[in-house]
């Protein structure tokens, strides 16, 4: 088994994300409004909604944004497709799992801000813009933003919006969902996690992108942000009125699974779920909140962490 990573209860707020009475910096202004994100777009062998997604992104998009596909298997036309609609991507002749994939892809971004975003996703208007507003706000480039998906089905999550536009892309009444888009939007929340995520290129770069240890994928996303937190990062946004329809299909029945909560619990020395709980305050509204502090380990979180330590020794 491998040693924890060890929590330390003292490290401080990033330097560039001062907390207290505390000088802020001034906020951020964009170097070229005109050439705003890279786009990774992991697919396998799900050609309609790859082309749902990317005709969102066209057709909704404020910016001129890189859009790099990285195409897994592609033996339904997926690789004819990209290369016939001159989209830049990467291709493996196998599916080699989110992390991998993503990396892949986000190896040729060229842009400052990295968006990963699913396959099975819809970008509704403004989508861009509102995700823009707020690294305008940013008083460092170290943060990690998060769109606010639209679900057709109710799974409690408290970050989502629920409102049935069509479970399948056959069924999507995208219309529908447009017109309705401004009566959806919601406050800003803390805990941002899951795709469709924002990070600064330099940032990914720095920590590594997706851990390949946990391919093909379980987990990784909660690895992501936790990884974020371990280099110093305390803002993690999911921005209301950034919306993207989701369409929750799932590819991971298709694939042998990594145990990735276990994997997680001895990685980091905690549950994903003492995760998000204390520290990412997952769920809960933003306010006027920026950064996030550092939980003091004691009470509730001091029993967590023995709860998942006791967890480990006997996993």
């Amino acid at each position: 088994m491998q040693p924890a990573r060890r929590y330390n209860a003292g490290l401080p707020a990033p330097r560039a994300c001062p907390t207290g009475g505390a000088t802020r910096r001034p906020p951020r202004r964009l170097p070229n409004p005109t050439a705003m994100f890279s786009i990774i777009i992991p697919t396998w062998n799900n050609l309609p909604y790859l082309k749902l997604v990317v005709d969102s992104l066209r057709r909704h998009s404020a910016y001129d944004h890189q859009i790099i596909v990285h195409v897994n298997d592609g033996s339904d036309g997926t690789l004819d497709w990209v290369r016939s609609e001159g989209i830049e991507h990467t291709a493996s002749p196998t599916n080699i799992g989110i992390c991998h994939a993503v990396n892949w892809a986000a190896a040729r971004a060229t842009r400052d801000y990295v968006v990963y975003m699913n396959d099975d996703m819809f970008c509704c208007p403004g989508w861009d813009t509102a995700l823009v507003r707020r690294i305008e706000q940013m008083p460092t480039d170290l943060f990690m933003l998060s769109g606010t998906m639209v679900e057709p089905v109710d799974t409690r999550n408290p970050c989502v919006v629920v409102s049935n536009f069509g479970r399948d892309a056959e069924n999507f009444d995208a219309a529908g969902l447009v017109a309705a888009a401004p009566k959806l939007v919601r406050a800003d929340w803390l805990g941002s996690t899951w795709p469709p995520t924002l990070v600064h290129r330099d940032w990914w770069n720095r920590i590594g992108g997706y851990s390949s240890e946990l391919s093909p994928g379980m987990s990784s996303d909660n690895d992501f942000s936790m990884k974020f937190w371990d280099a110093g990062c305390r803002i993690f946004v999911g921005v209301g009125d950034s919306l993207v329809y989701h369409f929750q299909q799932k590819s991971t029945g298709k694939i042998v699974k990594n145990d990735g909560r276990r994997q997680f619990l001895n990685k980091w020395g905690m549950t994903q779920a003492t995760f998000d709980r204390y520290f990412l305050h997952r769920g809960e509204p933003a306010g006027t909140r920026v950064a996030l502090d550092t939980p003091a380990v004691e009470g509730r979180l001091k029993r967590a962490l023995l709860r998942s330590r006791i967890k480990r020794a006997f996993s």
